[in-house]
């Protein structure tokens, strides 16, 4: 009797409902921060011409980016952390997750193009402009987004084409890969190799690229200090906080089989909530440069 199912029940952090209203409190700040940090930075960096180099350009499309990636999920947890009934339709389920592995994805590529920049940046001084140049920075961002969307559409494919029509509760506060195909009604073994080779591989790669321009950077570092190593080298030291809280937890849930392991709903917390709320922190707490940019800008706004 095969009936497929029409929409998802979302589960959430917590079925207490004090714990549900501090959640509600907190994600609420954590969402807030994420929208007035990131868009600072967003219109700091477009308004200042001192901020026109390589770095601020991919600080300024991360700062968008994660802008889209905690709209996808707390939005909706929100409004469930206030409702009696949390369900999403099977489409709006598809949809969250489509979004979150598009502009996820593209996270991790951009981050990977960003340590890049820094090698450059260190490694080949002389160099970087032309390595980098601004025709150069728009190519990389637009392949960026390309590979989040070819990475997304395998997803989305591979999650849609499986039979759901049996048990429709989620163990998550937002959709995703594995805790939607472990409600399929079938055996998702092969799917869900796949799906971990794509984003396990995707995850795990870029992790060591990015660990390797480290380790580069830091090689040239140790043959030749000046004032400029030392000021690039506080950027990498933000970026390693930064692929750290990104990464670590995304490698931990993708590059595995989904079926055999339980729900990993508070991990997601650390790339859904935290690392976007960091972000803007990072990156002008430990800059100068933005920080006095922000300062001018303050300035001229109350005049």
């Amino acid at each position: 009797n095969f009936s497929r199912v029409t929409e998802f029940i979302l589960l959430g952090l917590s079925d207490t409902r004090e714990m549900q209203v501090l959640f509600f409190t907190f994600f609420f700040l954590a969402y807030a921060m994420v929208l007035l940090g990131n868009l600072l930075i967003i219109v700091t960096v477009r308004t200042d011409p001192k901020l026109s180099s390589p770095v601020y350009f991919l600080l300024c499309n991360l700062s968008f980016i994660d802008i889209c990636c905690t709209s996808v999920t707390s939005p909706r947890m929100l409004v469930d952390l206030l409702s009696q009934r949390k369900a999403i339709a099977f489409e709006d389920c598809i949809a969250q997750l489509f979004f979150l592995h598009f502009v996820g994805a593209s996270e991790m590529f951009l981050l990977t193009v960003m340590a890049y920049d820094r090698y450059t940046a260190i490694c080949k001084p002389l160099h970087y402009t032309a390595i980098m140049s601004r025709q150069v920075c728009w190519v990389l961002v637009s392949a960026c987004w390309a590979g989040g969307f070819l990475h997304s559409i395998v997803q989305t494919l591979l999650t849609v084409q499986l039979p759901f029509c049996g048990p429709n509760k989620i163990d998550n506060y937002f959709c995703d890969v594995p805790p939607v195909i472990r409600l399929a009604c079938t055996d998702i073994y092969v799917t869900e190799w796949l799906m971990a080779s794509n984003s396990g591989l995707i995850s795990l790669v870029c992790f060591v690229v990015l660990v390797t321009s480290y380790v580069f950077i830091l090689v040239t570092i140790g043959v030749r200090v000046t004032e400029g190593d030392w000021k690039a080298l506080s950027t990498c030291a933000s970026h390693v906080m930064v692929v750290t809280l990104f990464f670590v937890p995304c490698i931990f849930i993708y590059l595995r089989p989904f079926s055999t392991f339980p729900s990993d709903k508070h991990i997601c917390v650390i790339y859904t909530v935290f690392s976007p709320v960091m972000n803007p922190l990072i990156y002008t707490l430990r800059n100068n440069e933005v920080k006095a940019s922000m300062w001018k800008l303050w300035k001229r706004c109350r005049v």
